[in-house]
């Protein structure tokens, strides 16, 4: 029996989640609803500007392995910080999540990473980040009996910037399918997957079994329509899980579509983790043997409590949710 459920490999970044006007966003020439990458300068320079707010252990990745510990399952994750408070802050908060993180504090090089995310009215986030030490995860930070003693090895696309990282993935992902794991890759953003098109169409092409990706970023990997997009990935992976903001998902084999209703949301809040959550519930159900129907709609409800509020961490134990 595999120890982990998932084994989760991304940017270990603390989050910063604020509440701002449109004003704000004019005013701190900020790309409305993108992620950018920003420098250490430009991150201390944008934190003093911002309101107070939320700050807990974030990245992709790991929000979606909060996710999998939320409904009950068994979660890893890998990803870089340095022995400083920032580090100490990611390593305390995704420890009081259940999932299990033991990979040692980096003891020189840049800081830990910070996410600066400022949430307007209309619900929409924008992503300021500096990666710091994050960027820098090596293929020694993959610890082998760990990954192979997991169901699952899911990869943040976010991560694919730095060669080193770049390496760390694809140790990751080959131990894992050498020792029978499924191994997941979400496409993260647009922005990436234009920076690195030629790359991920060759990686998931040998190595990635199931593919997470909104609209946009599926549209933009094969720079075509839905339709079209949709009918190449089916021949590319096991299996794909399309989310089509409010009109729900679209989960995509080979031979077989299953579309996903929205779950009801009373209230939208806050967009920040809705994919990363989504990935949670499907990559739970997947771990569990339940049908892809079924778990895709544990990724709608997922994702539709973590829209209700402010943050990219569930508010109520996932396992409750029916």
């Amino acid at each position: 029996m595999a120890e982990f459920d998932v084994v989760g490999v991304g940017n270990a970044i603390v989050d910063v989640i604020s509440i701002v006007d449109e004003a704000f966003i004019v005013e701190n020439h900020l790309a409305k609803g993108s992620m950018s990458l920003i420098d250490a300068e430009r991150a201390t320079q944008l934190y003093a500007s911002m309101p107070s707010g939320i700050e807990s252990s974030g990245g992709s990745a790991a929000n979606t392995m909060a996710g999998v510990a939320s409904f009950g399952g068994r979660a890893a994750y890998i990803g870089k910080v340095r022995d400083d408070q920032l580090g100490e802050v990611f390593r305390h908060d995704i420890r009081s999540t259940g999932v299990s993180y033991d990979v040692p504090y980096a003891t020189d090089g840049p800081p830990t990473a910070r996410c600066l995310i400022q949430v307007t009215p209309d619900a929409d986030r924008t992503l300021n980040t500096f990666l710091g030490i994050s960027s820098l995860l090596s293929p020694d930070d993959i610890d082998p009996a760990l990954v192979a003693s997991a169901k699952l090895v899911y990869c943040e696309g976010y991560l694919w910037d730095i060669e080193i990282a770049k390496q760390a993935i694809r140790k990751a992902m080959d131990i894992g399918r050498a020792s029978g794991a499924k191994t997941a890759l979400t496409l993260s953003d647009s922005f990436c997957v234009e920076r690195h098109r030629d790359e991920w169409l060759e990686l998931i092409g040998s190595r990635v079994d199931i593919i997470f990706a909104n609209e946009t970023e599926i549209c933009a990997l094969y720079e075509c329509d839905w339709d079209t997009a949709a009918d190449k990935i089916a021949g590319q992976v096991e299996i794909a899980c399309l989310t089509r903001h409010s009109s729900g998902s679209v989960i995509v084999t080979a031979d077989e579509r299953f579309a996903i209703g929205p779950e009801p949301c009373e209230q939208l809040v806050d967009t920040t983790g809705a994919g990363d959550l989504y990935a949670a519930g499907f990559l739970h159900g997947y771990a569990r043997g339940l049908d892809l129907a079924t778990c895709g709609r544990l990724g709608s409800l997922a994702a539709a409590e973590i829209i209700g509020h402010v943050g990219a961490r569930p508010a109520i134990p996932l396992s409750t949710l029916r």
